[in-house]
């Protein structure tokens, strides 16, 4: 058997994993989550799909609505009534109780009822907000989720580049800082955006260079991602200013190759395969136990983050997102060896084949620590988004190949 049919042969079988694991994820939300009496969605979900807590979650909320109009439009087995309907209902929810008409602020938690319980004084929720509208435009063609989507993104840059107040109360920090969530979620809105309607790609490209040098401010040290620098782009001091999320740089390196391939950028598609995939992968990788690290010191010196060792879900689902799509785009083994060993860890330690979906929350050593499939953070989005596009993006490299 030559090398190459081996490869096919790995392929195909990550294919029908990735393929089956959607599937039962999936089901796992659609029969579980689901708040039949008020709408909205169930988020803290045991490993059997009890409801531990009623509470709803903005993030969450948002997210589920996109995920399931995502599926509805991209994946053909998936292009049915209930599904769309289901996102319809969820879409109703959000609109009505997660954003304040006044400020257009949207709340973080809600009752079961969908009364407002605490706010945060970030872009998050709303960028959310603006996914799930401008992903059930493209399901629907309904004009109130596009206008929804693009009045959203707009109060979202006033806030971003011109006046943040609006955001909430804010105490004067001595050194102003940037975050790399910031650029990185606004340019997965711009995508987005792009994706509702062609025709608003172009009146983002100035926002889109902003972000680009933003993003790239976080560059230090050579080659190191780091999570927050300040405004100027220097190093901050402290434990701050070393920190290291690679979950973070990873899913931003995804985000970066993609642009760059899609532009013809070929210096940034070099950062984004050599520096924010690569090199956060492999300062991220616990070489003892395996699985990424939640976060990492880039001096490895002691973080403040209790939870800093642990192995989480999401960073390894974007680490197969990025991966594969490395490998997609270069053809270089290394990737799919790279890909092959988060996804090895991920099958061995997060995914539960009996009741579906994954564990998001495991020990250094790989233990399920929380035994729950969702709660305040985790809900219905970095899982099936994960498996969505690694399984496209492994049918196109079996195709090409």
């Amino acid at each position: 058997m030559s090398v190459d049919e081996d490869v096919n042969i790995r392929l195909s079988a990550f294919y029908t994993a990735i393929s089956d694991d959607l599937d039962r994820t999936v089901e796992f939300w659609l029969k579980y989550s689901h708040d039949e009496e008020f709408g909205g969605f169930f988020t803290c979900l045991e490993a059997d799909g009890k409801v531990y807590d009623e509470r709803k979650f903005s993030w969450l909320l948002c997210r589920q609505v996109w995920t399931y109009a995502r599926l509805y439009n991209d994946m053909p087995r998936y292009h049915q009534a209930h599904i769309l309907e289901a996102a319809r209902k969820g879409s109703e929810f959000i609109m009505k109780y997660v954003k304040d008409p006044k400020t257009n602020k949207c709340y973080l938690t809600l009752t079961r009822e969908g009364k407002p319980i605490k706010s945060q004084r970030t872009i998050f929720s709303e960028s959310f907000y603006v996914m799930a509208m401008a992903e059930m435009y493209r399901a629907t063609k309904g004009d109130t989720y596009k206008k929804e989507a693009m009045a959203m993104m707009k109060q979202i840059v006033h806030w971003v580049k011109v006046d943040g107040s609006g955001l909430g109360p804010k105490i004067p920090q001595p050194t102003p800082t940037s975050s790399l969530a910031v650029p990185m979620i606004l340019l997965m809105l711009i995508d987005q955006l792009g994706l509702m309607d062609p025709a608003h790609a172009g009146g983002y490209n100035d926002l889109a260079d902003w972000c680009l040098e933003d993003v790239l401010k976080h560059v230090q040290r050579g080659g190191v991602v780091l999570e927050n620098v300040s405004a100027d782009g220097e190093e901050l001091h402290g434990s701050e200013g070393r920190l290291i999320n690679p979950g973070h740089a990873i899913e931003t390196g995804w985000v970066l190759l993609d642009r760059a391939v899609k532009q013809g950028k070929e210096e940034l598609k070099q950062v984004a395969l050599d520096t924010f995939i690569t090199e956060s992968f492999n300062r991220g990788w616990d070489d003892e136990f395996g699985g990424l690290f939640y976060f990492i010191d880039a001096d490895e010196r002691p973080l403040v983050q209790l939870e800093w060792d642990m192995k989480l879900w999401w960073p390894h689902n974007e680490a197969l997102v990025a991966l594969l799509m490395a490998y997609k785009y270069t053809g270089e083994d290394k990737y799919l060896k790279m890909f092959a060993k988060v996804f090895d860890y991920s099958y061995g330690h997060f995914v539960d084949f009996k009741n579906g979906e994954w564990f998001g929350y495991l020990s250094r050593e790989g233990k399920v620590k929380i035994n729950a499939k969702g709660g305040e953070w985790k809900g219905c989005f970095h899982v099936p988004r994960s498996l969505m596009m690694c399984e496209r993006l492994l049918r196109e490299i079996l195709q090409k190949q």
